[in-house]
């Protein structure tokens, strides 16, 4: 009996809808990239932290690591491994205000959005908590 409960259990876990199902799924999620790439393509300084040879590579690194963390497909840690941002990102001088570069470019991507309030709430909570995370200069 109390295997049948956590089968019933499993099941409903298995239906519970996920932020990235919410908001759009894969669709909104490249959007969202599509238009966050344009902005950073737009502010030289935030361009020239980019592989200026890759930004295909770039826009498809972002989208799937965004997908994974909404509760989308688990293809970043498939095909890249685990995500360890800090770790990724040490390579680059990222400062304060290229953090906040960063941020404005991906919060005007936000508001490409059709999103319910609250999502859009915790998804611009998301990248300003992300931003800081990722400081590891000083100007």
């Amino acid at each position: 009996m109390a295997r049948m409960g956590n089968v019933h259990r499993d099941e409903e876990l298995l239906e519970e809808e996920t932020f990235y199902d919410r908001v759009g799924g894969h669709e909104a999620f490249t959007q969202l990239i599509h238009e966050f790439f344009r902005g950073v393509k737009s502010d030289p300084e935030l361009a020239a932290m980019y592989p200026q040879d890759d930004w295909e590579g770039s826009e498809s690194r972002l989208l799937m690591f965004f997908e994974q963390y909404w509760g989308g497909p688990m293809t970043y840690s498939r095909t890249r491994g685990a995500p360890m941002l800090k770790m990724r990102h040490m390579p680059f001088k990222i400062t304060e205000r290229m953090a906040a570069h960063w941020a404005d470019s991906m919060h005007r991507a936000i508001g490409t959005l059709t999103l319910e309030p609250d999502d859009e709430f915790l998804m611009r909570d998301y990248v300003e908590r992300a931003c800081r995370y990722l400081i590891n200069a000083d100007e």
